[in-house]
């Protein structure tokens, strides 16, 4: 186990990501965090929603770049490939989507700075475990038989998980763009949840898990569902109590015909 500071410190983190997930669960069941359709007063000073996401998804970028070279295996092709879809869905989340709240004609509420700092915190610490595991501590690149089926398998979920999350973002961005207020999505996955970017991020982080196949890739999935299922629970209360009739009854919250 460790024997050194950067490995307590290291294991110290790890085993904290999967002791916030239970909390976590609790709190998003109470209460959803204030933005977008949940966006209430009482939570402090706000910022524009675009530049909310840009700092606060950051360090999953600016963080595990500058950690991969620092590893033991940063020039290890594997471990270059493993940490690639990682860093994909974060530049994506962090500078395209974005631009995109950014270029809405209807621009909407402002982002808690106090909920920014929160997720900001978290993904320092998302951004340092899987940093290191993957450029450092996995030990097992030349032993393991697996490594392909595994990465390749988990490639395929990760990438379905991808298209999924990406898609509804745009059927969202777009719904936004018309003005008006909010409108029910429809088409494709959002016939069968009401949060398909939810239930894409989750298929995602899931392959990822399987990718790297690490204590430290599945911290991060338990504490996905930990966040987004509870979140998604109360974004389909809000759709049936403010669209009533006109929602469709046969949708569940983010895992379709499940929950």
């Amino acid at each position: 186990m460790a024997s050194n500071p950067d490995q307590i410190f290291y294991y110290t983190c790890l085993i904290t990501f999967y002791l916030i997930a239970p909390p976590t669960w609790v709190g998003c069941q109470s209460r959803q965090a204030a933005y977008g359709k949940h966006a209430r007063p009482g939570w402090g000073r706000t910022i524009p929603p675009g530049l909310a996401w840009l700092l606060m998804e950051s360090p999953t970028v600016w963080l595990t770049l500058l950690l991969f070279p620092f590893g033991r295996h940063y020039s290890n092709p594997k471990a270059v490939l493993l940490i690639s879809p990682y860093l994909f869905h974060y530049v994506h989340r962090t500078i395209i989507y974005p631009l995109r709240l950014a270029w809405r004609t209807d621009k909407g509420t402002g982002f808690p700075v106090s909920v920014a700092s929160m997720a900001f915190g978290f993904n320092l610490l998302n951004a340092y475990v899987q940093a290191r595991w993957v450029s450092h501590y996995k030990d097992d690149y030349e032993s393991d038989e697996w490594f392909w089926w595994k990465f390749g398998g988990g490639l395929v979920i990760f990438g379905l998980g991808m298209w999924a999350n990406m898609w509804a973002d745009r059927v969202l961005v777009g719904l936004k763009k018309r003005g008006g207020g909010y409108r029910v999505p429809r088409g494709g996955l959002f016939e069968l949840v009401s949060c398909a970017n939810y239930f894409g991020e989750i298929v995602e982080w899931l392959g990822f898990a399987v990718m790297s196949w690490s204590w430290a890739a599945l911290a991060f999935f338990v504490y996905t569902c930990a966040n987004l299922i509870p979140r998604a629970r109360g974004s389909h209360q809000w759709y049936l109590d403010k669209f009533k009739e006109d929602y469709p009854k046969g949708r569940k919250a983010v895992i379709p015909f499940f929950y």
